[in-house]
């Protein structure tokens, strides 16, 4: 199963599985009530929505009256009051101030019957101007630097704007103090509401804006006189209507506001809001949209000046919803007068009663539900205890415990029915994971065989059966073991079994029926193959179940045959799929050990054909690869079953077995990469060929040089016979002195102190050349020559020499740190190759050189490095140390680690026995003859005292006799001969 099927559901889903039952059952019963009254809340509060739009509507059109009517009673007595003004003769003809304030008590009365009026005066078309404005509070006063007493104001400006004058008044209209204001340039003819009132000759409503007397906003109301000459007018402040709107909030977050038809505000709810300041610090009436955020949505939403809107609209404002609604404003006569009312009101607010109402329904639900659950969790509960048992049995399956079970009593069919299963899957699963975990485990195939069949028979409860295994080279069917009821035997050896191309067998019919058993009755005579049956059953006619085993890939492994004996009932359905379970089980466990068994075949076939491969590459190896594991393996045999000390304790697992085998053959594994004529180096100046050819020619043009010499003199009139007994001579000498470089060479004896000095001697004699030695070479032999300068031609040179040219310097990559990571202790020469003439003539003992010693022993450095890079199972992962150890000492003198014997594992150090001991009695080296049995036991017993062999291993391999059957197998008679073992038998 795949960890995501093992994870818990995540969001909502996962919240519901995860909760026990009886949660969920009162969750489902509380959202079947929550469902419902939803429902019932949603269509209420469709409903409730509707209604609170009509009652909308009649506030918003109750509130359009009464603010219109409210307009009406706060303008009409001052436009009375204008008319009135107009048509007084006394005013319109008096020419001075003291003419003007005769009529000061009339107007002063005005004033006080109508407080919403906060001024009345008079513009002469001879650019004089009288008002009187009433000083209500004291801020009025200081405004003006009127006395605290003063209760009016009069601003006069007479004969034609030439004398200003402010006179404060009592109550009692008694002058109280007169003084000249500053010159502020006013002329009432450029007002609006003069010019408008002239030109139209009615009366006539400015657009808001500030006044210029007191710097304070509202709107004028003006008239001409009927003289003509004069027009009479009143202000009417903002503040005032403002006021007035405030009283008809229907709620208390509702916003009103009165317009004109450019959109500016005559009034708002909000008195502080309606005067504004522009960027140019110049204070006046604020437009709709800056009097609120709500304003400001309604002009986006019905356009800047606003027109009317038929019903209320919803708009929202910060997430917040708004009633707004746009009526103009009737005059008295029932005609529109120009400005409009704007109302808005927060739909929340609007609908107080509707939510309240909700929310008590929203209570009821709750305490229904609350009510509700204790009933519904004692049912649930009761439901929950049972399932929870089966949900415990369960775990323990989980857990694979399979030794609890849990009795269970219900009146719950279903629930019943399903503890039956779980309790019929927990026996099966139980016999199947013992089944599986039995084959998993067996190593032996025929034990497996055995084992599998066995189970298989088991599970059917049949009379027994037989296995065949496909033998896929012959495309037959194979049998490989039996079992039977009473553990007897249908016969002795079974016959083979069909060839699969034989239509209409049982067992063939069988193996291509791929999709599950057959049944097959078997009656007589018996099909051939089946004969057997005859001893056990008679002329009895028994059914045969067959079962195909099928691999991985899906290929045939083999039949498992059951037998149901005469009168016995075929298997049940649930016996059928436990049997395919098992045969499954068992098909891949046999698949698997036969892929096991042949990747193993494989794998040591390669090995092989590798040891074969590096044999035959040099006959100098002769079949070394190939006999060290053998020996390898006979005394680890011998130390495996030895019962005496130090071997007592040692024993090797069957992995053990393997990993020795692999590394046995592959412990020479690095000489693949080895030159060849390294390894079959037979003498000193051999590389690709042996140079001493070279060496013979330049003695032959030594000689030709001679006689030469010798002719020319006897022409030039030389004494002849004594010419020719000279020439003898030096030809002798040469002769002499070339059998002499020849022998050193061959590399057989030990190069003495003198031999060295003679050999200096003769390489000191000189030889012309007249060739470009640099033609005709390789590349890489030419950059060698190019490292010294030509020299002209003739030119004469040493007959033995070492040149800059032998020399083969050492790549960056074959350098080997002393960190190396393999830990490798390798004393390596300066260059890769020398191959100096005079240098490798001088070597002591052999025919190898200090680099050609290194590059034979790189071969352990390489195989180390080679086997390091292969990805080894675990139990096979102690090849390299194996493979790479068999040139180790004891001493700690050895290559390449320089590892001492307690680092070294036994196998380890019975390869280095093996290594050494084949290499002294081989016989089929061209470069040396092999050694007598005794002979390479006495060698050996010198290494076992200087400690670069295990000297109980040693003693191992004498007293087991291993020395002795390696050699009769492997050694040719005259090389065997008596070895007395006691001396090397005896502690050293």
């Amino acid at each position: 199963m795949s960890q995501r099927a093992l994870d818990p559901p995540r969001g909502v889903l996962g919240l519901l599985r995860r909760r026990p039952f009886y949660v969920h059952i009162g969750a489902i019963f509380v959202l079947l009530i929550l469902a419902i009254l939803l429902a019932i809340g949603w269509v209420t509060r469709l409903e409730t929505r509707k209604m609170v739009q009509q009652s909308a509507e009649q506030l918003f059109a109750h509130v359009g009256h009464e603010v219109a009517q409210q307009l009406r009673l706060l303008r009409g007595p001052i436009e009375l009051a204008v008319q009135f003004g107009a048509a007084l003769q006394a005013i319109s003809s008096a020419t001075s101030l003291d003419a003007r304030l005769a009529q000061i008590d009339f107007l002063t009365r005005a004033l006080e019957s109508e407080p919403q009026m906060s001024a009345i005066y008079f513009a002469y078309d001879n650019g004089d101007f009288f008002l009187v404005r009433p000083l209500r509070d004291a801020a009025a006063r200081a405004l003006f630097k009127a006395p605290a007493d003063a209760a009016y104001l009069v601003q006069s400006v007479e004969r034609g704007g030439q004398q200003r004058r402010w006179l404060a008044l009592s109550r009692e209209r008694k002058t109280l103090a007169v003084w000249a204001p500053p010159d502020a340039g006013f002329d009432a003819r450029t007002r609006p509401w003069y010019r408008e009132a002239m030109a139209k000759g009615q009366l006539i409503r400015t657009a808001p804006y500030v006044f210029a007397t007191d710097g304070r906003c509202g709107r004028s109301v003006a008239l001409r006189g009927a003289s003509g000459k004069f027009v009479v007018g009143a202000d009417l402040l903002a503040d005032t209507l403002s006021h007035a709107l405030a009283r008809y909030r229907a709620t208390p977050s509702s916003e009103l506001a009165v317009v004109d038809s450019s959109g500016s505000a005559l009034a708002f709810s909000d008195p502080a809001r309606i005067i504004s300041s522009g960027a140019d610090g110049q204070t006046g009436m604020a437009p709709l949209e800056q009097l609120s955020p709500v304003m400001a949505q309604l002009v986006r939403s019905v356009g800047r000046p606003p027109a009317p809107i038929a019903k209320p609209q919803i708009i929202e404002v910060d997430g917040r919803e708004w009633s707004v609604h746009v009526t103009p404003l009737l005059s008295e006569l029932s005609e529109a007068s120009g400005d409009f009312l704007a109302l808005a009101t927060p739909v929340d607010e609007l609908m107080a009663d509707v939510y309240a109402t909700q929310r008590f329904l929203l209570f009821l639900l709750l305490a229904a539900i609350v009510l509700s659950l204790p009933i519904v969790w004692l049912v649930a509960k009761r439901i929950a205890d049972q399932l929870n048992s089966l949900g415990e049995q369960a775990a323990a399956i989980e857990r694979f415990d399979f030794s609890t079970t849990v009795p269970l009593n219900t009146p719950i069919h279903e629930i019943y029915d399903l503890g039956q299963a779980i309790a019929q899957m927990k026996e099966t699963i139980r016999k199947f994971l013992e089944v599986s975990t039995a084959l998993a485990a067996e190593r032996n195939f025929a034990t497996l065989l055995g084992r599998v069949l066995h189970e298989v028979r088991i599970a059917a409860d049949s009379d027994g059966g037989v296995f065949y295994l496909l033998d896929e080279a012959a495309g037959r069917l194979q049998p490989a073991a039996q079992r039977w009821a009473e553990q007897g035997a249908a016969a002795a050896t079974l016959p083979s079994g069909p060839l699969l191309t034989e239509s209409g067998h049982p067992l063939v019919a069988a193996a291509h029926n791929l999709a599950g058993p057959s049944r097959t009755l078997i009656g007589r005579p018996r099909p051939p193959g089946l004969d057997y049956l005859d001893a056990r059953y008679g002329d009895s006619e028994i059914e045969m179940i067959a079962l195909p085993l099928l691999g991985r890939r899906g290929n045939l492994v083999g039949i498992v045959c059951n037998f149901m004996a005469p009168g016995q009932p075929p298997p049940s359905a649930e016996r059928m799929a436990l049997v395919q379970a098992f045969a499954g089980a068992a098909a891949v466990a046999i698949d698997q050990q036969r892929l096991l068994q042949a990747q193993k075949t494989l794998l040591r076939a390669i090995v092989s054909l590798l040891a074969g491969a590096i044999d035959a590459k040099s006959p100098y190896t002769g079949a070394h690869c190939q006999r060290v594991p053998v020996l390898t393996e006979m005394l680890a045999r011998a130390a495996h079953e030895s019962k005496a000390a130090p071997f007592s304790d040692f024993s090797l697992s069957e992995d053990e077995w393997e990993a020795l085998y692999i590394a046995s053959w592959l412990h020479d594994c690095g000489k693949v990469t080895t030159p060849e004529y390294v390894v079959d180096k037979a003498t000193k100046l051999e590389t690709i060929y042996n140079r001493i050819h070279e060496i013979r020619m330049r003695f032959e043009v030594l000689k030709r040089d001679h006689e030469i010499a010798t002719l020319r003199a006897i022409a030039g009139g030389g004494d002849a016979p004594a010419l020719q007994a000279e020439l003898a001579r030096e030809l002798q000498v040469l002769d002499e002195e070339f059998r002499f470089v020849a022998s050193c060479n061959e590399g057989g004896e030990f190069m003495s102190p003198d031999k060295t000095e003679r050999l200096n001697s003769i390489a000191a004699r000189s030889w012309q050349r007249t060739l470009d030695d640099r033609l005709g070479v390789s590349t890489e032999e030419r950059a060698r020559l190019l490292r010294t300068p030509a020299a002209a031609l003739p030119v004469t040179e040493k007959l033995l020499a070492d040149k800059p040219e032998h020399i083969v310097e050492r790549g960056p990559a074959e350098l080997m740190p002393a960190d190396n990571p393999w830990g490798f202790r390798l004393d390596q020469p300066a260059s890769r190759y020398n191959r100096g003439e005079l240098y490798n003539l001088s070597i002591g003992r052999g025919t190898l050189s200090e680099e050609e010693r290194y590059q034979i022993n790189h071969h352990i450095v390489q195989t180390i490095i080679m086997l390091s890079q292969l990805p080894f199972p675990p139990h096979l992962k102690n090849v390299v140390e194996l493979a790479g150890g068999h040139h180790e000492k004891i001493d700690g003198s050895g290559y390449p680690k320089g590892l001492r014997g307690e680092e070294m594992s036994v196998p380890a150090r019975i390869m280095a026995i093996a290594d050494i001991f084949e290499a002294l009695t081989a016989t089929d080296r061209p470069y040396k003859a092999g050694k007598k049995l005794s002979e390479a036991i006495r060698i050996m017993g010198f290494m076992a005292r200087e400690q670069h062999i295990d000297a109980e291993l040693f003693r191992l391999f004498l007293s087991s006799g291993v020395y002795r059957d390696y050699a009769q197998k492997f050694l040719q008679p005259e090389f065997i001969d008596e070895v007395d073992i006691a001396p090397y038998l005896a502690p050293q």
